[in-house]
């Protein structure tokens, strides 16, 4: 039967716009490469333990803020969301001394002001300038909205004009590794809106971020919609210049009236033949931006009942600079993920995460899963070691209670998920070159539209609102807005 609306991809952006479309009528299916829908939002088991794939903590859930509206609007706000520690939903390791990051706007302000009173009046401006691109965000969905000042704006010269005190500049940076701290490309809006959520209010999701997927998959099917797993689409088919049909798996042909893909911009591109409306030097600039780096997950199992539960995320740092990583740079940071226990006070599991550029793992960009080599075992020992290494020196006894680890690299995340390079934020937003490297969710083909991480702001909070830009291409923006803002 011929669909409304193909959407390529099951991750978090095409569940979504699964979700939004079959609420309104629309006939939809959605086609996965993998066994599993999700993407990043995936789980996997290791005998009773169960590990997320990239989903660890969001913000902005509490009544009121952004990802609160748009939860409501998805329907995925009584999932069994644990808040962070208000007092500290983070602690920063820095330079032998230790931070801890509050929620919300007053309390965050007057901690960080007792450790540095000379500078409560930059930490006000610091603040005012979250709340500016937080009120920036919905007014996008009215069209009010002047994000351009933000896009075209480094994060790092924000910070070095407004914040004096150096180290006071990296403690405000320092739980950004959900986001890639470079001085010259960064804009402040990423920096920005991924930061103010966080400080807003930090939640954990107990049972790992499939429960997200699963739910959304559910009111799909509910309402008539198609989900295929195992369907890896390998053509779209123009004619008239219209997309008129998606084949997967090689044979498999669907027809549609509209067409969304999830997937990066160059591989989207890398499915459509020779056509007058998407011109060659486009499909060079799309193959030419930059990703940015990827993720080593040290996942441990912990013997029950030795390390204690801490309701935070520990960031790591063995020197002062959180900015620019380098690969070279032994220390690398690491991020420290507790999971949530069902009961108790020790905790059961942990992730340790540190980024890794394509260029450390690329010699192995020909191999699979399982198959990858002894060079590459090595390599994962190497990175194992010096995590759980920098993570013992600051949690007292993790070594002692490590009883399983498990690794994954940006080359599992490509294999998993579809990512090039693993990448985990997806193309590299460049301040420098803002409408370079902003990818509109319209293609040049009317009935093709792009949606996911790649295209506006990444992470849980830019993937449901650009799956909203997405859909109101074919729906309107005016019943999406009335839903999300009317509280």
């Amino acid at each position: 039967m011929k669909q409304d609306v193909a959407i390529i991809g099951c991750g978090l952006a095409g569940l979504q716009c699964g979700y939004i479309l079959s609420k309104r009528g629309y006939r939809v299916c959605l086609l996965e490469q993998h066994s599993q829908i999700g993407g990043c939002l995936q789980t996997f088991r290791r005998q009773d333990a169960l590990f997320d794939t990239g989903f660890h903590f969001v913000g902005g859930l509490d009544e009121g803020q952004p990802l609160h509206r748009l939860f409501r609007f998805f329907d995925l706000l009584d999932l069994p969301w644990q808040r962070l520690d208000e007092e500290g939903f983070a602690e920063v390791h820095l330079n032998g001394k230790t931070y801890r990051l509050p929620s919300g706007y007053e309390r965050y302000v007057d901690y960080l002001s007792t450790a540095f009173p000379h500078q409560k009046d930059q930490l006000k401006k610091y603040i005012n300038l979250l709340q500016d691109v937080e009120t920036n965000l919905f007014q996008s969905l009215t069209g009010e909205a002047n994000s351009a000042e933000y896009f075209n704006r480094s994060a790092w010269d924000f910070l070095e004009e407004t914040i004096d005190d150096p180290l006071l500049r990296n403690i405000l940076s320092a739980t950004s590794l959900t986001m890639e701290l470079d001085k010259e490309h960064l804009p402040l809006y990423v920096f920005a809106q991924i930061n103010n959520s966080f400080i807003r209010s930090s939640w954990r999701l107990q049972g790992g971020g499939s429960l997200i997927a699963d739910r959304l998959a559910e009111t799909i099917r509910q309402n008539g919609g198609t989900i295929l797993t195992n369907a890896r689409v390998t053509a779209l088919t123009e004619t008239d210049e219209r997309i008129t049909s998606v084949t997967y798996n090689d044979t498999e042909r669907l027809e549609a009236d509209w067409f969304i893909s999830t997937l990066h911009p160059d591989q989207t591109l890398s499915l459509i033949p020779e056509t007058r409306l998407i011109r060659n030097i486009y499909r060079k600039r799309i193959a030419s931006l930059a990703n940015t780096f990827g993720m080593f997950t040290v996942h441990i199992r912990l013997k029950k009942g030795i390390l204690p539960y801490q309701n935070k995320n520990l960031f790591l740092y063995s020197g002062q600079e959180v900015w620019n990583y380098s690969p070279e740079d032994t220390t690398s940071p690491v991020m420290v993920n507790y999971y949530a226990p069902e009961e108790g006070a020790f905790a059961e599991q942990i992730d340790l995460l540190t980024p890794v550029r394509w260029e450390e793992v690329s010699c192995w960009e020909e191999t699979t899963i399982g198959r990858r080599g002894d060079d590459y075992k090595a390599f994962k020992q190497q990175k194992t070691e010096a995590c759980i290494a920098v993570a013992n020196a600051h949690i007292p006894g993790l070594q002692e209670a490590i009883e399983k680890v498990y690794t994954s690299s940006p080359l599992t995340y490509r294999d998993y998920t579809g990512i090039p390079q693993g990448s985990a934020f997806g193309i590299q937003k460049d301040c420098n070159n803002v409408m370079g490297t902003l990818i509109p969710v319209q293609t040049q083909i009317p009935n093709l539209l792009l949606s996911g991480q790649n295209l506006n702001l990444h992470g849980v909070l830019g993937v449901s609102m650009t799956s909203l830009f997405t859909c109101a291409r074919i729906v309107g923006m005016e019943a999406l807005k009335n839903e999300l803002i009317t509280e």
